[in-house]
């Protein structure tokens, strides 16, 4: 058996790949799928046996497990200065006290960053404030987490927005408008994505690295500075960006907090949706850590197809993920999960596909969200037709089952759901397709 080990080089940033002949002490079917036992900062394992193809990108610490705590200090951006925007209220006014002002002039400037129309980025352009505060700020403090690289618009109004980070990398987020007036923001929490769900041009990036909750909570206040006047009023915001979002709990919970602040960016917390591919144990403390939506991609309804399509599951099975939410749930009041399915042609929507389903999702309070799979280069998958999208609706719904369509939105700019990103030379490897599917794709 052959192995290979590939490692991002900081110094030449660049990827490193070393092929091993000799098999692992431990045979691979022994070791966990996202190796919990190994700790370097970014790697990759790529088993390529003839029988098997799997892959993981890990960041410093295992999925199971939960990914390491951010700083409790505001992140320096140079030697001089700290990043405002990613501080909680509190950590805002300990530092604003630690430079010598009133906590007063903390929530002032609080309200300037996230409120008030103004959405501050820059001294310049805070008002009311002591002129000496604000001094203090222009030295010691940066606004911006983000440089606005692009803005393409689709034929339909969506659009798609292009960051730069810090580092070079980018990111980026859509704007959704809706007829009825609600313009939704699809947030990005990850550059790239470790999960390599099979359907999704994100995972073919593979992790570059989390976002901090400053480079997360930037990306909503931009558009609503930006954007609000030719958009309309942004009154969602949905993590279903780059990156799965629980892979980043920690700076996704204080991003989602500061979202929903009554004197921050005051959404309703039903107007934030977190969406998870299914890592339970951060979905666990998702739920008992913040009110704001869960939505949980499920795309399909046996394990062998989920463990293809979607490589999470080899270490959460479908009935681990959803017995957690039956009992996490039965504690909440009043609370839905939405369960996010992609149709993929041929692979998970024949009308035994919605009968399992149906049988899945019972004892659940949740609403079922069929989506078009967005085709994307070098995908091996096919959308499913609109009259089986329709007839597949209404075996759900015959069932009592609250079932929605969402149409395609953004594709002729690739901002459609699974097509954010862009993918370098070194990819995550396609998993081999079950024999029975061969012919579907």
């Amino acid at each position: 058996m052959e192995f290979g080990c590939c490692m991002w080089m900081r110094r030449t940033g660049t990827y490193c790949f070393l092929l091993i002949n000799k098999p692992f002490s431990s045979p691979l079917n022994k070791i966990p799928f996202f190796f919990p036992s190994l700790k370097p900062h970014s790697l990759s394992l790529l088993s390529l046996s003839s029988h098997t193809n799997t892959f993981s990108s890990l960041s410093s610490t295992s999925l199971g497990h939960g990914v390491s705590p951010p700083p409790s200090s505001p992140v320096p951006v140079n030697k001089n200065k700290v990043l405002l925007k990613g501080m909680t209220y509190t950590e805002l006014e300990k530092w604003v006290q630690s430079i010598g002002f009133r906590p007063g002039q903390a929530m002032m400037l609080w309200k300037q960053l996230y409120g008030h129309g103004i959405w501050a980025h820059s001294s310049d352009e805070l008002e009311g404030l002591n002129k000496d505060f604000r001094k203090a700020l222009s030295d010691l403090a940066e606004f911006k987490a983000l440089s606005l690289k692009d803005i393409l618009t689709a034929a339909d109004g969506t659009r798609k927005i292009l960051f730069t980070l810090d580092d070079g990398l980018v990111i980026e987020t859509v704007v959704i408008p809706c007829k009825k007036g609600r313009t939704t923001v699809c947030v990005s929490s990850q550059v790239g994505c470790a999960m390599n769900c099979q359907f999704c041009y994100t995972g073919r990036m593979g992790l570059k690295r989390h976002l901090t909750a400053a480079e997360i909570i930037e990306q909503t206040v931009f558009v609503r500075r930006v954007l609000s006047g030719g958009v309309g009023s942004i009154s969602n915001v949905v993590f279903m960006g780059m990156g799965e979002p629980l892979h980043n709990i920690d700076s996704v919970i204080k991003a989602a907090n500061i979202m929903v602040d009554e004197q921050g960016l005051q959404f309703s917390p039903r107007k934030v949706t977190i969406s998870t591919s299914g890592l339970v144990p951060q979905l666990k403390r998702f739920l008992n850590e913040s009110n704001c939506s869960l939505a949980v991609s499920l795309n399909a309804t046996t394990n062998e197809v989920r463990n293809w399509i979607m490589p999470i599951n080899r270490k959460y099975k479908l009935e681990m993920l959803l017995g957690t939410l039956r009992e996490e749930l039965s504690r909440k009041h009043n609370y839905k999960v939405l369960f996010e399915y992609v149709m993929l042609a041929g692979i998970n929507d024949s009308i035994d596909d919605a009968k399992r389903l149906i049988v899945l999702v019972q004892g659940i309070p949740c609403k079922v969200n069929l989506i078009t799979f967005n085709p994307h280069c070098g995908s091996q998958f096919k959308p499913t037709s609109d009259d089986k999208m329709i007839e597949f609706r209404n075996v759900l719904a015959e069932a009592g089952c609250v079932v929605l369509l969402r149409p395609s939105r953004g594709d002729d700019q690739m901002a459609a759901c699974g097509q954010l990103g862009k993918p370098g030379e070194l990819q995550p490897p396609r998993l081999r397709v079950p024999a029975r599917f061969q012919v579907a794709v």
